[in-house]
């Protein structure tokens, strides 16, 4: 099985010996077919591929999938298609999940280092509402990228925080939230209006980590601003409702905020960009 790439004339029952010797060697395999004497290999297959347009009813039945137009390159299409969906739900993780660590992380540390709660309920409850949803749910939009099809295949035992990604979050979630703690311990001390830039900051910080976590090969600036046009719209809509609870009162008596000035918005926007892991070459 190591050796050999091609079989001919091959009988049902070496079919089936064939896939469960892969099998047996750790690998995922899949089969294709179309007759009666394919039924049991596509039945033993992980994935049983059965032609849509000749295939007969028996490897229908028996297999996980129908081929409706018999064209394999459908099926690689179809691959594509899936690393595609598969990428974007670890995004979301990764976005998701490192953004709310730092926070914690914040909020946990905050008094044992004798600084008051960085955030009030409701602001965290507009932070989960704004930028869990809109980034988040745009990044799920995100386009193939350019070496999917050339990675080495998954292992089929391989769980969703393998591969580096729950380190990442564990890492890059405790960083934020040190960040978080040493940028409010700097505004209080100046006197500034800490609580509403800690508030946006937590804002900025989250729409620069989906701006990073775009891909883990390229840093936001090799792979551009405008690939995921979702996400565009998703940081502008973000951004304007931030600033409208910043700086309209109606919201700033909602969510306890006050107008930041120049010097204290840059400030908060530098803060932002250190959260993000754009660096990343």
């Amino acid at each position: 099985m190591e050796d050999l790439r091609v079989y001919a004339r091959v009988a049902p029952e070496q079919k089936l010996a064939i896939v469960e010797a892969l099998q047996a060697r750790g690998q995922f395999v899949a089969m294709t077919g179309d007759g009666v004497n394919d039924a049991p290999a596509l039945k033993r297959a992980d994935i049983g591929v059965a032609m849509g347009r000749s295939g007969t009813d028996v490897a229908k039945e028996a297999s996980s999938l129908v081929l409706l137009d018999d064209n394999f390159a459908t099926i690689v299409h179809a691959v594509e298609e899936g690393r595609r969906i598969y990428d974007n739900i670890l995004r979301f993780i990764r976005y998701s999940m490192t953004s709310n660590a730092g926070t914690l992380w914040a909020i946990f540390l905050a008094p044992l280092f004798g600084l008051p709660l960085p955030l009030l309920p409701i602001q965290i409850l507009w932070i989960n509402l704004l930028a869990d949803s809109l980034p988040g749910l745009a990044l799920t939009a995100e386009a193939v990228e350019a070496d999917v099809m050339r990675r080495p295949p998954r292992r089929p035992t391989e769980g969703v925080f393998s591969g580096g990604l729950g380190g990442f979050i564990a890492a890059v979630g405790f960083a934020t939230g040190v960040l978080l703690l040493l940028f409010q311990w700097l505004a209080v001390r100046e006197g500034l209006a800490w609580q509403t830039m800690v508030f946006t900051g937590v804002i900025a910080g989250r729409i620069a980590v989906a701006l990073g976590v775009r891909s883990r090969q390229e840093s936001v600036l090799r792979k551009g601003l405008l690939g995921n046009r979702f996400l565009c719209g998703a940081v502008l809509v973000t951004v304007a409702l931030q600033l409208a609870a910043v700086y309209v009162p109606a919201f700033q008596r909602i969510f306890r905020t006050e107008p930041l000035t120049p010097r204290e918005l840059g400030w908060t926007l530098g803060f932002g960009g250190l959260c993000s892991p754009c660096w990343r070459a």
